[in-house]
């Protein structure tokens, strides 16, 4: 029986999960004996599915990246304060300096 390769590329993934019928896999099976684009494709679902085999690890590289992120979201968090410090400092400084060293004066407007 000649199925073409767009039917077979249908019953693929039923038959790489091993959910298709007892003839849908023979038929499968007779396909990819003769049709080397088929089985590559086949081949191709393989290699995908060893990734999304890896559930647990990337289970503990997501925790990783979350605390990654947390430690950097703090670090983001104390450089801003610390920013905001030194700026406030600063300023506080060069209003001392222009009030006491060269008679800088904020006086209010008379009406």
């Amino acid at each position: 029986m000649k199925v073409s390769c767009e039917i077979i590329k249908d019953l693929l993934p039923l038959y790489h999960d091993g959910v298709c019928s007892n003839d849908s896999k023979r038929v499968v099976e007779e396909h990819l004996a003769h049709c080397d684009s088929c089985k590559a494709e086949l081949k191709a679902m393989e290699d995908a599915s060893l990734f999304a085999n890896n559930a647990e690890q990337n289970l503990k590289d997501a925790d990783a990246v979350k605390k990654l992120s947390k430690r950097w979201k703090k670090g983001m968090i104390k450089s801003l304060l610390k920013g905001i410090l030194i700026t406030i400092l600063f300023m506080a400084l060069l209003a001392l300096v222009l009030y006491c060293f060269i008679g800088f004066r904020i006086e209010p407007k008379p009406y």
